[in-house]
């Protein structure tokens, strides 16, 4: 984990994974990111501002466009980490692999990063996750893992398999700290990746968030993308706007301090988004 506590952590900070791989910390979230246009002027402003994460997904229908500007780039392929993820109507062995092609194909590159299991399909996550194994095993995916796994998925998951996701990506924030799944991960070594990490803008107004926002001299978004990867944990926040990428990326000039994260980690109260993976067989 990067030593927050000696303000070393960059822009291109790096996290090594189970498997031996890296990943950067910050990366852009292209949720929501329109196909065409939006989606390319964002990855490219991003890699433009020090970004060298890229997340995607089929399910977003912006692999072509976030591929594009991948390749675009002057950045070197080497040193961008792109990350894509299976869709739920995808999933099971033989249509993993087919919908892996698909996203290859769709995305222009010869490989990805990290490949992802969207969500923890009943009867299907087993079998697909066979099928991640065998990408990561013929070197088309340099690192596999999950996302919206619970620990009770995970556990079913070790019970079928030696090889353990590297990452699990769910909904993080200040105000949803998912402690149980959180701590599981990490005592079992998987990587951490919070997605929605501003609450999608709803809880800006906080007077805790707020009052230490103010005495940072930072926004309240800045605060909990730095909170995040103080954590330790990889933070992909979501923007289109070029202003806004250029901000999220501006947090690493300052600290929270041990008891401003503590009045931070005394924000939770399960402000959830998305749907709650528990609530999944």
């Amino acid at each position: 984990m990067p030593d927050a506590q000696n303000n070393t952590l960059r822009i291109d900070s790096r996290v090594t994974l189970a498997d031996g791989n890296s990943m950067p910390l910050l990366g852009l979230g292209t949720w929501a990111a329109k196909a065409g246009g939006e989606t390319r002027d964002a990855v490219a402003n991003a890699l433009e501002t020090g970004y060298r994460h890229i997340d995607t997904a089929k399910m977003y229908g912006n692999e072509r466009d976030v591929g594009e500007a991948v390749r675009e780039s002057t950045v070197p392929r080497a040193e961008i980490f792109v990350t894509t993820k299976l869709w739920d109507n995808d999933q099971g062995y033989d249509a993993a692999l087919k919908a892996f092609d698909r996203s290859l194909e769709e995305l222009g590159l010869d490989y990805v990063d990290l490949y992802l299991i969207h969500w923890p399909v009943q009867t299907l996550r087993t079998d697909s996750w066979r099928a991640l194994e065998r990408i990561k095993s013929d070197g088309m995916a340099r690192s596999i893992g999950v996302s919206n796994f619970s620990h009770i998925h995970l556990q079913a998951l070790f019970s079928t398999t030696d090889q353990r996701p590297a990452v699990n990506q769910i909904e993080l924030s200040p105000f949803l700290q998912q402690t149980p799944i959180s701590k599981f991960c990490r005592s079992h070594n998987i990587q951490l990746t919070g997605y929605c990490p501003l609450a999608k803008g709803q809880r800006f107004d906080d007077q805790t968030l707020s009052k230490i926002a103010a005495q940072k001299n930072k926004s309240p978004a800045q605060v909990m993308i730095r909170w995040a990867l103080q954590k330790g944990q990889a933070v992909i926040p979501k923007s289109s706007n070029p202003r806004r990428i250029g901000q999220n990326a501006d947090v690493f000039d300052f600290e929270i301090s041990p008891d401003q994260m503590a009045r931070l980690d005394a924000l939770d109260d399960d402000y959830r988004l998305c749907p709650d993976p528990l609530s999944m067989p």
